[in-house]
């Protein structure tokens, strides 16, 4: 029988493959060859491998053409298609030559020709080109303080729409080619204008919003950043493309994956060993202490058997982005932040020990380590404390990972090159 570490990696190497480009993209979702050229361009974590599954579809005697973004160490080999790896999730001068180079490609296209876009999750930072007034250090500022903040990412890209040239719809009112896009998903709700900052969706949000967001999470913006924020404010500045706007009526979007289904996918092995699986869905967010708090309430519940439908074994299914408030000077990372809050937690709540978890991104990179995350045994803070390492001041530093890979429990895939958000998943043995 499959150990439970095993089954745990199982589960979440399932969840990614759900969201593989060359799994999940089908020549049925591409549009067809046009009269004149096909220019792909793309920003994020799957980025090259979602070019990599265009190349493959698309027919050898139709032109093709492009450039995409994507974070260091992410890139791939392509045929047809240019690969650029830039900086993320703070954005550089590597990720702003790009982008320009995309800018320009884009605008030179003909009603004739056609524009693929393929967006995913990191598309903000990768494809940052400052608006007018701004620098790239402005964008590196802002970007910095609201990761820092705990502000949510959808929060955080109302307030990078309104910085860009390229992001909030932008980048679509620039082509006179037809726009289709295509989009793996990494945020909560699936819309389209808060992946990457939707360049190519209309925004419902305002330069008011974005103000609103930097002083709710207690960002003090570069004075240009607040003259730009203040003067579109006043209408001095056009805004982004709002939903109805007929400019976008010459551009298209699909969704490709979702945090839904490849929590769907990790369910399935789950359910395949044995285990009754009570899936939370992939909206489950807030800061990571509170809600490693939240699930360890949850699984006293299950594991005491006193919700009748739930006998173990038990997985505990769940998706979405939590956030992390840094206080400490750790290595951060919000999956192991919630997983070491998450054991505590079972012990001061007296849970008996057969739960096992695990917590890790599906782009391979919890926060701005080199771990996906990790996974705990019900033993694991005993053998911290054995070790003369004590767990609560890891947490309280921000300096979870450290912990986890004293122990030799990090989870390190390497980059996966796509990016449905976090999986995580506990285990209430029988």
């Amino acid at each position: 029988m499959i150990s439970p570490v095993g089954l745990l990696q199982q589960a979440y190497q399932a969840a990614v493959a759900a969201a593989d480009p060359l799994q999940c993209l089908a020549l049925s979702q591409l549009p067809s060859p046009p009269r004149g050229r096909t220019y792909v361009v793309g920003a994020g974590k799957a980025a090259a491998s979602m070019a990599r599954a265009v190349e493959q579809l698309w027919p050898q005697h139709a032109p093709l053409d492009g450039l995409v973004i994507t974070r260091y160490a992410h890139g791939l080999p392509l045929n047809r298609l240019q690969c650029v790896e830039a900086g993320h999730p703070v954005p550089d001068d590597a990720g702003q030559m790009a982008a320009q180079r995309l800018a320009q490609k884009v605008t030179e296209l003909s009603p004739e020709d056609q524009l693929i876009v393929l967006v995913s999750g990191g598309g903000s930072s990768l494809l940052a080109l400052p608006a007018e007034g701004l620098t790239m250090d402005d964008l590196r500022g802002v970007t910095q303080q609201l990761l820092r903040s705990g502000a949510p990412i959808q929060e955080m890209n109302v307030v990078r729409k309104h910085l860009s040239r390229l992001q909030g719809g932008q980048l679509a009112l620039m082509s006179k080619a037809p726009v289709h896009t295509l989009v793996i998903s990494d945020v909560v709700g699936d819309q389209p204008s808060d992946i990457a900052s939707g360049p190519c969706d209309p925004d419902p949000s305002s330069f008011d919003d974005a103000r609103q967001v930097l002083a709710r999470w207690g960002v003090t913006p570069p004075g240009s950043v607040r003259n730009r924020l203040e003067a579109g404010c006043r209408g001095e500045i056009a805004e982004t493309p709002k939903p109805g706007d007929l400019r976008l009526a010459h551009a298209k979007t699909l969704m490709l994956a979702t945090a839904k289904a490849s929590l769907d996918a990790a369910s399935d092995v789950l359910r395949e060993q044995g285990f009754q699986t009570l899936c939370l869905g992939d909206g489950v967010t807030g800061e990571a202490r509170d809600v490693a708090g939240v699930m360890a309430s949850l699984v006293r519940e299950l594991a005491n058997n006193r919700i009748s439908e739930f006998k173990r074994p038990i997985a505990l299914v769940s998706g979405g982005e939590c956030t992390v408030t840094v206080r400490g000077s750790g290595q951060g990372g919000r999956c192991t932040e919630f997983l070491l809050a998450h054991t505590l937690a079972l012990e001061a709540l007296g849970v008996e020990p057969c739960v096992w978890g695990l917590a890790a991104d599906s782009d391979g990179i919890d926060g701005s380590s080199d771990a996906a995350g990790a996974y705990f045994s019900p033993d694991f803070l005993t053998q911290a404390r054995s070790k003369g390492l004590e767990p609560r001041a890891y947490l309280d530093n921000n300096d979870a990972l450290s912990l986890f890979r004293a122990l030799g429990t990090d989870l390190r895939t390497g980059p996966t090159r796509t990016n449905v958000n976090d999986i995580r998943i506990l285990l209430v043995m029988a």
